[in-house]
């Protein structure tokens, strides 16, 4: 197993754990021989592109995929071969899966109904025939009534899913997988469906909900702002493995290689190759390549690094300068938007403090640690 998937050694037992799993279809290897721990109280985003193989990480979670190999385990038991509807977890998918003709009552409560009721008791009128059924479904209406108060559908209770917005029915669907009081809450892609703005309300409540319940979350996601600004601890996921497993503020800081670095960030991380172009800001750019984040590429008349403007694009507080280093690489600098710029056409020179500097090996891409 690879060092950078564990952080520091905890006694308890992990909520729920992968060990050594892999995952083929046919031929193709989705997900490639890694290990994963999730703890009670612990909020872990899985991040990657599309086709990475968190989907599917999350479903052998769940139970809805079986590997190929290793083992699925909840709080130490083997759970590999355990049907999905045997384990305490919750999934909330992308779409958010609401029954239409039920009311958000119903809803909310269908979780605990088909676990707690016979399907005869299920039945309309069925309550009025058995004491016991009654008392059940005065249990399962508090409980309902109870998570409903916490995600503040009080007032929506008797309407349908149509009659909400997207906002709301996501609250119904996080209402929905809560009523069970599951060990483990699996969100795939939650955010995907809602606009900017009721994406930063919904990630607040979703945090909320994580610190009132103090259960295990697990974030499937391929955008950085949801991981960043919600988990603990990111899981970054590259070509079916993690590539690094650490809080959002390493990952961003000290990117353990190269692929994560230019996956992780508002814009790609620029990559200067070993030569005399990378060592002018680092000695260690004579053998090693030097990373250098757009944001820490300053203007600078008397900078080391030179290259000429290609083209300019304003977006309101900071303005991007798409660039073109004397050596042909690609380069993107990121600067102030009220800044004064020159010409397309005109060369430029820049420098970057040393401590905003990330070096990797030119060969193996790993991250070497660099003198500032």
């Amino acid at each position: 197993m690879n060092d950078i998937l564990h952080s520091v050694p905890r006694t308890d037992l992990p909520a729920l754990s992968l060990c050594e799993v892999s995952k083929r279809f046919g031929e193709t290897e989705v997900v490639s021989d890694y290990s994963l721990e999730l703890y009670a109280g612990e909020f872990v985003a899985l991040l990657g592109a599309s086709g990475s193989g968190k989907s599917t990480t999350l479903r052998m979670l769940a139970g809805l995929e079986r590997p190929t190999s290793g083992k699925v385990l909840m709080g130490g038991v083997d759970v590999t071969n355990l049907r999905p509807a045997a384990r305490n977890i919750a999934l909330m998918f992308q779409s958010y899966a609401l029954y239409p003709h039920l009311s958000v009552r119903q809803n909310i409560a269908t979780p605990l109904r088909q676990a707690r009721l016979s399907a005869a008791a299920r039945l309309p009128g069925a309550a009025f025939l058995s004491a016991q059924t009654r008392a059940t479904e005065a249990e399962i209406n508090a409980r309902t009534q109870s998570v409903a108060q916490m995600l503040r559908l009080e007032g929506l209770l008797d309407r349908k899913p149509g009659q909400l917005s997207g906002g709301q029915q996501q609250r119904v669907a996080l209402a929905r997988a809560l009523v069970r009081d599951p060990s483990a809450f699996l969100l795939d892609e939650p955010l995907s469906n809602l606009d900017t703005a009721l994406r930063h309300t919904t990630r607040e409540e979703i945090r909320d909900l994580h610190r009132r319940t103090g259960h295990a979350f697990l974030l499937v996601t391929h955008d950085q702002a949801d991981a960043l600004s919600m988990a603990d601890r990111i899981a970054v996921m590259i070509a079916g493995r993690v590539a690094q497993c650490a809080p959002a503020a390493d990952i961003y800081h000290r990117p353990a290689n190269r692929e994560v670095a230019r996956f992780i960030g508002a814009h790609r991380m620029n990559i200067l190759s070993p030569g005399p172009e990378a060592a002018s800001l680092h000695p260690r750019g004579a053998q090693d390549d030097i990373g250098i984040r757009p944001e820490a590429l300053h203007i600078d008349p008397n900078g080391a690094l030179s290259a000429t403007l290609t083209s300019a694009a304003f977006h309101g507080e900071e303005t991007l300068l798409h660039l073109h280093s004397d050596s042909g690489t690609d380069l993107l600098a990121v600067t102030d938007g009220s800044a004064l710029l020159p010409p397309q056409g005109t060369k430029m020179r820049f420098t970057a403090p040393a401590a905003r500097l990330h070096c990797f090996d030119a060969a193996t891409g790993f991250r070497k640690e660099i003198a500032v």
